[in-house]
């Protein structure tokens, strides 16, 4: 257990030297409050209750957090003592400050099951307009980690790894380092002891020695940057226990890791920066492929340094890094250094914009959450969003922020989802691309808009990088979808009742409702819209309640799916535990690699394999049999594409020349001449929907055409 020092107000008041008379006073005014309401109460540590508001205000005097923050950091647990409290004596945003704190300290988090996916998405959703909300609640659960050891082992590892789940990433994309790698540390601590323990037994071998040298490289390159006359300071930077932990965890050795030697090297400006890395270079090796300038190139947290590692001292790998003093404060304070009491009027309303900017990542989590999309897909599509960040430009100078790899799709559901809705092509600076362009860092993007648009196209789920942008479009085709399924679903299960020679009012009585309900885990609704979109057949859900007898071709479906899975993999189809029968793409949906396909089971011919989307799937769905795509190569398969046009000369030549570029050969083409527009069927051959997405994207970036659709006869 490590021990910190007891705080006092007396050491806040220290501490925050920075703030000026009129914000002393309600620091004191706000300590004065809290110990009124927190008097008598203790934690599980025996301290008094105040201890913890005062330890969570002074982590935030580290990143000079301003007067409202220190003051709502003191108040922060109010409302557990007392719901009515009055906080009216209090300006506004101290009073939104503490609100916002006490919503997020409601969330329970248990990652250990489903519910803990629900609730990563709750704490990001929780984050409101102001970060400080955030800030406050990051430091309280540093309090809280310090302090671990008094409550039990099942709850260590439970805050632990609620901490490096949930709170750290933010702190991360914050860009607040110093608290994150405290939490991560001691989160590490709890969660696995043993492995903690250890690593620290292996430095704290090494550290007399370690820190001999560290010492000697410290003295020879100060020397050199002197004798440059570069005013600076050299410290030794310890690496953190989780850190290590990390690259072990990926395999590496301990004697692998190279920058448990570190340097961080402070100077006035950013020129000399790059002359201390060009002279620290010229006396010592650098180690190939580990320089990275931050400086040129800032992180999205808007850390900023030169990193490189070298050949130092007794041939030791020293990492080093190259940062201004400025620097330096937003690399330990992130985004909360551009909040602090320096700044004033213009200034201070300008840094804030810059921080509500880097804010735009976590607004469109927040708008995520309102669509229909799974925990388990909404994660994972957090943690990619997580990657790298690009920043385009909309026509009238609007920076727009968006993960590298987005597409114009992305940067219109960002703008609005009425925009992607209704989006028929986009530009960029100036050039018609197609809808899977990728767009670059300062890009302008116009995006063209149709009212008369129909809506957007399932095949742009693919080509949308973003989880807002595909949640969006999901969520478009879900309103439109859900009632068709239902009603298409209602009429296939009556029809089959029909059948079968089973009374409507037998069939839907009260004990059978129930027993649907719970061996499938829907309502009545769910399983209609489940069979109308062919995700459950209307024979399964009356052998639930009946267990009628088997067909030959019900043996066969069950036979398959009881059979161990060798797969065939020279075939261009799969199916699980059957090597020899006959197989035929149907013609009329034509799948292709890449679609998502089932199988038939015809009386006599085989199986006859479909897209599953196929209309014609309504009226076979006894005999359905699980397929997949085995491993197809150099093989094209046939396709079949409407395309609307406007009546313009050479468009067709526009059409095959797109084919062409694309290596795409055409089979067949069929022109229909209607009064307004002209529409051609055009068959052609490729390897994949891949291809064929990419193929329909260029077609659609012609100007004239009006349409592209895939048939399904």
């Amino acid at each position: 257990m490590t021990k910190h020092k007891k705080i006092t107000i007396d050491d806040l008041l220290d501490k925050l030297s920075y703030m000026n008379e009129e914000e002393l006073k309600l620091i004191n005014k706000s300590y004065d409050f809290a110990s009124k309401v927190y008097f008598g109460s203790k934690r599980l540590t025996g301290d008094n209750y105040i201890d913890h508001p005062l330890n969570v205000a002074y982590i935030l005097t580290d990143i000079k957090a301003d007067a409202d923050t220190i003051s709502a950091a003191l108040l922060h647990d109010v409302y557990e003592f007392d719901q009515n409290i009055d906080l009216s004596s209090f300006n506004k945003n101290i009073c939104n400050l503490v609100n916002g704190v006490e919503k997020l300290k409601k969330l329970n988090f248990d990652i250990s099951t489903e519910s803990s996916i629900a609730m990563q998405r709750k704490i990001l959703v929780g984050l409101t307009d102001d970060v400080r909300v955030i800030i406050i609640r990051l430091a309280e659960q540093l309090h809280d980690m310090r302090t671990l050891w008094v409550v039990s082992e099942e709850e260590q590892k439970r805050m632990a790894n609620e901490t490096t789940s949930v709170l750290t990433p933010i702190a991360h994309r914050l860009g607040m380092n110093k608290i994150k790698g405290e939490l991560e540390d001691l989160s590490l601590r709890y969660s696995k002891p043993d492995v903690y323990f250890s690593i620290v037994d292996k430095l704290n071998q090494t550290k007399q020695e370690r820190d001999k040298d560290v010492q000697e490289m410290i003295d020879a390159v100060s020397k050199i940057l002197n004798d440059n006359g570069i005013k600076h300071q050299i410290k030794g930077r310890s690496k953190s226990i989780y850190s290590i932990y990390k690259k072990l965890d990926k395999g590496k050795k301990y004697s692998e890791i190279y920058d448990l030697l570190a340097l961080r090297v402070f100077v006035e400006k950013e020129t000399e920066c790059y002359q201390a890395l060009g002279l620290i270079h010229s006396a010592f090796k650098p180690m190939p492929k580990r320089f990275k300038d931050y400086i040129a190139n800032p992180k999205t947290n808007m850390y900023q340094s030169l990193h490189t590692t070298v050949f130092g001292i007794y041939d030791n790998l020293y990492e080093i890094q190259i940062r201004t003093y400025e620097m330096d404060e937003v690399a330990e304070r992130g985004i909360a250094a551009h909040f602090s009491y320096k700044e004033q009027g213009s200034n201070k309303l300008a840094s804030k914009n810059e921080m509500e900017s880097k804010l735009q990542f976590f607004r469109s989590i927040m708008e995520l959450n309102s669509e229909e999309t799974s925990d388990e897909e909404f994660v994972a599509s957090v943690k990619e969003e997580f990657n790298s960040t690009i920043y385009v430009f909309t026509p009238r100078g609007d920076v727009i922020e968006l993960p590298s790899g987005a597409t114009p799709i992305d940067f219109a559901y960002k703008v609005h989802s009425g925009v992607g809705d209704k989006m028929v092509g986009a530009i960029v600076n100036n050039v018609m691309v197609p809808l899977d362009y990728e767009l670059k860092n300062e890009d302008v993007v116009k995006i063209n808009t149709n009212n008369n648009s129909k809506g957007p196209s399932l095949e742009w789920i693919n080509m949308a990088k973003t989880a807002q942008a595909k949640g969006k479009i999901k969520s478009f085709f879900n309103k439109i979808d859900k009632e068709e399924y239902l009603k298409k679903g209602e009429d296939l299960l009556n029809k089959e009742l029909h059948r079968k020679k089973i009374a409507y009012n037998e069939f839907f009585k009260d004990t059978n409702v129930e027993k649907l309900n719970k061996s499938l885990k829907m309502d009545l609704n769910e399983i209609y819209i489940a069979i109308g979109s062919s995700k459950l057949t209307p024979i399964a859900v009356i052998n639930t309640i009946y267990n009628d007898g088997e067909s030959k071709e019900d043996i066969l479906l069950k036979k398959v799916s009881a059979t161990n899975k060798n797969q065939n993999i020279k075939r261009d189809i799969v199916v699980d535990g059957i090597d020899e029968v006959k197989l035929k793409l149907a013609s009329c949906c034509k799948p292709i690699p890449g679609d998502n396909i089932v199988g038939y089971i015809t009386k006599g011919y085989g199986i006859s394999v479909h897209r599953m989307s196929c209309p014609n799937l309504s009226d076979l769905n006894e005999r359905l049999i699980s397929v997949k795509w085995g491993d197809v190569e150099n093989k094209k398969y046939s396709a079949t594409l409407l395309i609307k046009t406007e009546k313009k000369d050479n468009i067709l030549l526009e059409i095959i020349s797109k084919a062409s570029n694309n290596n795409i050969n055409v089979e067949s083409i069929n022109t229909y001449n209607n009064d307004d527009d002209i529409l051609f069927e055009l068959t052609i051959l490729v390897e994949n929907t891949e291809v064929l997405d990419k193929y329909m994207s260029a077609v659609k970036s012609i100007p004239s055409c009006l349409s592209v659709e895939r048939s399904m006869s």
